[in-house]
């Protein structure tokens, strides 16, 4: 009647062993990790909980071998000739019926655990570390597949979109990426299959969830940064990737409206022509990536006075005075301020639709601009 449970037992830990294995190769496939790599990964996370779970045990091994369908949880115990003290202790004809049948007294020899045995704890607290683990491991594989497009613009293709919340997943060399709806264009209403233009970027992030404050990095992409304009021109306008026209500032509101200055050592380069291109072509691309967004591209100038006339662009500046005045925030520090006039006419214009395309002019020459009429209306 023993033997008759000792077996059942046996098959029941052959059972599970098989079917531990059986998950450890379906988990390893869906996170495309190595068999080995995984099992690394979990003989030591299961050897840690077993520890935290089972302390009066001054020695314990985990050893998980694929190849020959063996997952052991063993305790190395010290062979004695009297009754032992403790679990890390064995008596020598114990230890030669069940663990070696040459022990001798001294000896260490490991003292198999059942599976069933480990506890529910440490079972659960082994599968909370062996998931963190791939996590990170996944988040360092996609940080070295993407090194070489930081700080890029690629194409990406939309795999899906989250009717609810906008929020998209991405595919950019069949590695999928989380497109969060606040990284979008505003207004853009992307499709299944659309193939789209964004901006990678491998940055530093606070992991909220450590005890100790730490910064992890993490992929992001990006179709409402000002970097994504700047690599589109890089892109589409020849003069711009080979350095004879340089872009000298963006200012932009996502899904409006973009600012570009650009300026050209060569005197027989227009930079604003060679954005533009033939019959609006190369310009025509880059707004139809950007979904329509309007683009004001600018000569830069030196003089300051010049370069928020040519900001305030499609408005016609009649003068511009600058002066410094003292920073809020920074006493030691002077900001520059300018007082644009133009023509009546010219005000709603040069202000634009709630006061967009000053802003855009601030932002873009880094100067406050306040703009007044020709003849103030008494």
């Amino acid at each position: 009647m023993r033997k008759n449970a000792k077996s059942k037992g046996e098959n029941k830990e052959q059972a599970m062993t098989k079917e531990f294995f059986a998950a450890i190769e379906q988990l390893a496939e869906e996170n495309s990790v190595s068999v080995e790599m995984l099992v690394e990964k979990i003989q030591d996370a299961i050897l840690r909980a077993v520890k935290k779970e089972y302390d009066d045990y001054d020695d314990l091994l985990v050893n998980i071998d694929p190849e020959n369908n063996i997952f052991d949880i063993c305790v190395l115990r010290t062979v004695v000739d009297d009754e032992p003290i403790d679990m890390n202790e064995i008596n020598i004809d114990e230890a030669r019926a069940v663990c070696d049948p040459n022990a001798q007294l001294g000896d260490r020899v490991p003292f198999k655990l059942s599976i069933e045995k480990i506890g529910r704890v440490a079972a659960q607290s082994a599968k909370q570390t062996i998931h963190r683990d791939i996590k990170i491991f996944e988040r360092d594989k996609l940080i070295n597949q993407f090194k070489d497009k930081d700080k890029e613009a690629v194409s990406a293709v939309v795999q899906k979109v989250e009717p609810e919340t906008g929020n998209a997943v991405i595919t950019i060399d069949k590695n999928e990426i989380y497109f969060h709806r606040n990284d979008q264009i505003p207004g853009e209403v992307l499709k299944e299959g659309q193939i789209i233009k964004v901006y990678v970027s491998i940055t530093a992030v606070a992991d909220k969830k450590a005890q100790v404050s730490e910064k992890k990095p993490m992929v992001k992409v990006s179709r409402r940064c000002n970097e994504l304009v700047k690599r589109l021109f890089e892109l589409e306008i020849p003069e711009i990737y080979d350095g004879t026209v340089e872009i000298k500032g963006i200012a932009r509101e996502a899904g409006s409206r973009t600012k570009i200055a650009v300026s050209t050592k060569d005197p027989n380069v227009d930079p604003v022509g060679a954005c533009i291109g033939p019959k609006h072509s190369r310009i025509e691309k880059i707004v139809e990536e950007l979904n329509g967004e309007k683009i004001d591209i600018i000569v830069y100038d030196e003089d300051l006075s010049v370069y928020i006339a040519h900001a305030l662009a499609p408005a016609t500046v009649l003068s511009v005075t600058t002066e410094e005045i003292d920073n809020a925030e920074n006493p030691e520090k002077k900001d520059k301020k300018c007082t644009v006039t133009v023509p009546n006419n010219q005000l709603s214009l040069a202000i634009g639709n709630k006061g967009q395309n000053a802003k855009l002019a601030a932002r873009l020459t880094m100067c406050k601009v306040d703009i007044k009429p020709e003849n103030p209306i008494e």
